[in-house]
């Protein structure tokens, strides 16, 4: 099916749903042509603080209401995203400059995020019974309640999927949301927030807020209990220490330098296609997309021949339908920092095997995916991330180099090993540091895997979303216990005396029995 730009009514319609008081807008520009789209609101901290009030009030009869009033409410939304489906898509190709099919992957992933929260919150969440210090005589329960306010600080470059994610979770959970959504994809967020709004969750239950970073973030961060970021690993640092002054936790998925490791026996054409979605999947506008490439030699001429062919193969272009293979860069920004890791790389040397253009005739930040080699430690492109569809290609001598040069980063995001043999595969993923890690497959298999915990290592990140731990982080554990009346416990020194015996005997008893 095919899809047209949104509108600009249709945009400051959604945008009076914003949390904005002030007559302050920012002009939002359309990736695919460079022109106005909309004018954006701009929230206060005043409109945080004012959000945040009705999201504290509207939690507390939404926790009132019981797991199964939630499930009910988010499968309802699930059916939502899926039956908007199409002007979602509209909504991300708009703001973002993505393909069809990668905005699709976004609503995919936004729908599956929100039925697992919907089923999984209350096995997760129940009352858990523990063993007690002293058998039959203690009974010990772990409780869980929900944190209360969360907020979410989201990129443009996924507005669906990393928005809920961390949303629909929070909300399984019992919690109340304030949201800063970044200037240029608000339009995709609020119109996602109006699919759960109509299934019943409560309006004010989820306040969404726009403006600048250091201003806005910073009192969504201040005004709620918990905060989930995603974005570059230096805003990272400043949402955990402005946490950290509250003694509040924060989970942070942040930068990448993903690796993969092609492996001599693979399929040079497989690995190639293979390679080549992992890499430039959203032009390389992606967290866990691959920036770094490690080939063993023994296949390494083959694998750049039909590299650098497939990437030349890819059709790029502004459309709302399923005919092309990469979009635009989604600012002038992106296209000015991509830009300037090719020259940068080219004048030092480096080897343009495929791409390295602009491409003005198709929009104004359209670049053609780049595939590069003889890169340098000296170049840009080599230890910062790119965020573009631009990524270097080393040649190798063994798989053990290849994971050393994989883990020679201060990123561990995602990472990926193709290989002809799964177990082979899987045995040189085991030795690679990051927090994902995918077999033959760029970072879809494991970027779906919902039921499954997500995040960084080191600078990349953290905590987890997605999982039963994705879930965990948004309630705080309680331990209730209470004495059976089977046995006193010691209270006087007299009384400590008659039971250090029976007391020492229980304990090499539970060693004996194995008892935890």
């Amino acid at each position: 099916m095919s899809g047209s730009p949104v509108d600009r009514a249709t945009a400051q319609q959604l945008t009076r749903t914003l949390t904005a008081t002030s007559t302050t807008t920012v002009a939002v520009i359309a990736p695919f042509t460079g022109e106005p789209f909309h004018d954006l609101p701009q929230s206060t901290v005043a409109d945080v603080e004012a959000a945040a009030e009705a999201a504290r009030d509207a939690q507390r009869s939404w926790w009132a209401a019981g797991f199964a009033h939630r499930r009910t409410v988010l499968l309802r939304a699930h059916d939502l995203l899926l039956d908007r489906r199409e002007a979602l898509l509209d909504a991300v190709q708009t703001e973002t400059g993505k393909t069809r099919g990668q905005a699709f992957e976004e609503v995919f992933q936004s729908a599956s995020a929100t039925r697992y929260a919907a089923l999984a919150a209350r096995r997760t969440l129940k009352d858990q019974r523990r063993r007690g210090g002293i058998p039959l005589v203690v009974r010990t329960r772990a409780v869980f309640q929900p944190k209360g306010l969360i907020g979410v600080i989201t990129p443009w470059n996924y507005p669906l999927s990393l928005a809920i994610m961390d949303i629909a979770p929070a909300l399984a959970a019992g919690n109340g949301v304030v949201q800063k959504a970044d200037d240029q994809a608000a339009v995709s967020i609020l119109m996602a927030r109006a699919a759960f709004v109509d299934a019943g969750v409560p309006a004010a239950l989820w306040g969404v807020v726009c403006g600048p970073g250091a201003e806005i973030g910073n009192a969504v961060v201040d005004a709620a209990d918990y905060a989930c970021f995603t974005g570059s690993t230096a805003t990272g640092k400043v949402v955990a220490a402005r946490a950290a002054q509250k003694l509040h936790a924060a989970s942070l998925e942040l930068g990448g330098k993903n690796p993969m490791i092609v492996l001599d026996d693979v399929d040079p054409e497989k690995a190639a296609a293979d390679a080549a979605s992992g890499a430039f999947s959203a032009s390389g506008q992606l967290c866990v997309s691959m920036e770094r490439i490690y080939v063993e030699k023994g296949v390494a001429d083959a694998f750049l021949a039909a590299f650098a062919a497939r990437t030349s193969s890819l059709k790029l272009g502004p459309a709302f339908d399923y005919t092309t293979d990469g979009g635009s860069l989604a600012t002038k920004a992106q296209f000015d920092r991509v830009t300037a890791h090719i020259e940068d790389a080219v004048a030092q040397g480096a080897t343009v095997l495929a791409g390295g253009k602009a491409r003005p005739d198709l929009g104004p930040y359209f670049i053609e995916p780049t595939v590069l080699t003889n890169v340098t430690s000296a170049m840009k492109c080599d230890r910062e991330e790119t965020f573009g569809a631009l990524v270097a290609v080393h040649v190798v001598a063994s798989a053990d180099e290849a994971v050393a040069l994989a883990n020679d980063s201060d990123y561990g995001l995602n990472a990926s090993v193709l290989s002809g043999s799964t177990r082979r595969g899987l045995a040189v993923a085991a030795g690679i540091q990051a927090g994902s890690v995918n077999v033959n497959e760029g970072y879809r298999a494991s970027f779906s895997s919902v039921d499954a915990p997500m995040g960084g290592l080191k600078m990349s990140g953290l905590g987890r979303r997605n999982g039963p731990e994705g879930i965990l982080r948004f309630a705080e554990s309680r331990t209730i216990s209470n004495a059976t009346g089977l046995l006193q416990l010691p209270r006087t020194g007299a009384e400590w005396k008659r039971l250090i015996g029976p007391m020492l005997l229980m304990l090499r008893v539970l060693k004996g029995v194995r008892r935890r």
